[in-house]
């Protein structure tokens, strides 16, 4: 049927529909060379058979020029390194614009524990860094470096930096090395004791890395020039070569200032020149010092030369009183200073008793306890020499009367007739040394208690009840290896309990 017709017109002509439409567009039909008077304009839809839609489907678009047919420049394609920086940038002015455009009120009304959370935070940080800074100034550039010259300064602190902060041995020892070098080079005295402290300081990380032989060449190195020099200066002073030493002459006052001037604008004060005597007290308590630590490295697990141990010792306890007793025969020299003080010599007495306890020479152990005895002043020291001494009776070897170094100290060796009386004297001996070190040990208080007090009491009643053991007198020991007991394990001494513990089990199988 015609379209005219469906839509209720009369047609006056031939309409052409045309089939190329492009939606929403319509074409008009095309009107007959005959122009008809319509009362109005009637736009033709075409059927939905008859539409045709523009696809915008890749495949259906003209492609577009290349770089290379138009003449322009390829652009590079953005690496991930620049894809990354944008986004870091993009998000960081972002982020910047929110923080500038937000008060600290709105914040804290928003997420109050969020932001006081990022305050602690800054303040810890801040807190932090500012510790750094100052331990690093506080350490670096302490009295210790600052007494040095500038190179030879820089070189210990880069020593010490990889000797214990970011431990490189072979860094270390190179840069301790060039401090020594630097030490050579500018002049300095090979035995003042700064120079010999970084040689002292090499030793201690030496040993701090197991290295002991290697501590033990550097500390055997320095005792033996200590000794040369001080043996060279002995054989001057014999000989009357030695310069004659002459005080510094006081500064003189300055015409035109007055004597109660300022201090301020005083100039410092001389400091004396030290004397061949006082140099030489000096090495040689040093020499001392280093022989005592010598014989410690020659015993321990490690090394184990007993021996040499004992050779440093006793070169240490003959050197310290050989020089206590020239001084109070022949006074002291020209600025001679103060020699040894009582504590330390008394340490160099013990540490040769302990000595020969480890040979079993308790005879020869016994009188030197008893000289560190007389020197020392800690209460509970006193109660651990007074234990040494007991145990040393308890271990003496039987000797023939007056033999024995302590021999001249017990009257009743006159009267011993027998080897049993002997042995009944040592013991005897022994049971009243260690009474007396478990009262003395039990009666500091206050600040005065230290732990070697509780290691003192319980010791000295583990021994008081092996001496009563041997004296046949069973129960009282058992009671003492009990009280040891009690009182190790109060104080958390589980290896002198285990001790005590053994000797009370081997008295209840006799």
């Amino acid at each position: 049927m015609p379209i005219s017709r469906a839509i209720g017109l009369r047609p006056t002509g031939t309409l052409r529909l045309s089939q190329r439409y492009t939606w929403p567009l319509v074409r008009p039909s095309q009107p007959s060379r005959r122009r008809q008077q319509t009362p109005s304009t009637i736009t033709i839809l075409p059927s939905n058979s008859q539409l045709r839609l523009k696809s915008t489907s890749p495949s259906n678009r003209q492609p577009e020029s290349s770089p290379r047919q138009t003449g322009q420049t390829p652009r590079p394609s953005p690496s991930l390194k620049g894809l990354l920086w944008h986004g870091i940038k993009t998000d960081s002015s972002r982020a910047w614009h929110v923080i500038r455009n937000t008060s600290f009120k709105d914040v804290m009304r928003q997420s109050p524990l969020e932001a006081l959370g990022a305050i602690v935070a800054i303040v810890g940080a801040v807190a932090v860094l500012a510790y750094c800074v100052f331990a690093y100034y506080t350490y670096f550039y302490s009295r210790q470096f600052t007494r040095y010259p500038e190179p030879v300064a820089q070189a210990l602190r880069k020593a010490l930096y990889f000797s214990n902060h970011d431990p490189d041995p072979q860094r270390a020892l190179k840069y301790y090395k060039q401090a020594l070098e630097l030490c050579d080079q500018l002049g300095l005295d090979h035995f003042s004791d700064d120079v010999m402290g970084i040689k002292i300081q090499v030793a201690a990380w030496l040993e701090k890395i197991e290295s002991y032989q290697n501590a033990i060449g550097v500390l055997e190195n320095l005792l033996g020039d200590c000794k040369r020099w001080v043996d060279a200066m002995e054989k001057s002073a014999a000989e009357g070569s030695l310069p004659k030493y002459e005080a510094p002459a006081p500064p003189k006052k300055e015409e035109g200032v007055r004597s109660d001037a300022a201090p301020a604008l005083a100039p410092a004060p001389e400091q004396p020149r030290e004397t061949f005597w006082a140099k030489r007290t000096r090495l040689l308590a040093k020499a001392v010092s280093i022989s005592v630590k010598l014989a410690n490295l020659y015993s321990d697990e490690h090394v184990l030369e007993r021996e040499a141990a004992h050779e440093r010792l006793v070169w240490a306890v003959e050197t310290t009183l050989r020089e206590t007793q020239r001084r109070a025969k022949e006074g002291l020299k020209e600025g001679e200073g103060p020699w040894m003080s009582p504590e330390e010599i008394g340490g160099s007495l013990e540490a040769l008793a302990h000595s020969y306890q480890d040979k079993s020479q308790y005879h020869l152990a016994l009188p030197l306890f008893f000289q560190a005895l007389r020197l020392c002043q800690d209460p509970c020291h006193i109660a651990q020499l007074m234990n040494n001494i007991a145990t040393s009776f308890a271990e003496h070897p039987l000797i023939p009367p007056g033999d024995a170094p302590v021999h001249a100290m017990m009257e009743e060796s006159k009267a011993w007739t027998s080897p049993a009386e002997q042995q009944a004297s040592y013991l005897a001996a022994a049971q009243r040394w260690a009474q007396n070190a478990v009262k003395h040990a039990s009666e500091p208080r206050g600040d005065k208690r230290t732990p070697e007090c509780d290691q003192a009491c319980a010791v000295s009643l583990s021994n008081l009840g092996s001496v009563l053991a041997m004296l046949g007198r069973t129960a009282e020991a058992r009671d003492k290896f009990e009280q040891s007991i009690a009182l190790s394990n109060k104080f958390g001494l589980g290896e002198y309990a285990a001790e005590a513990n053994a000797r009370l089990q081997s008295l209840s199988k006799e």
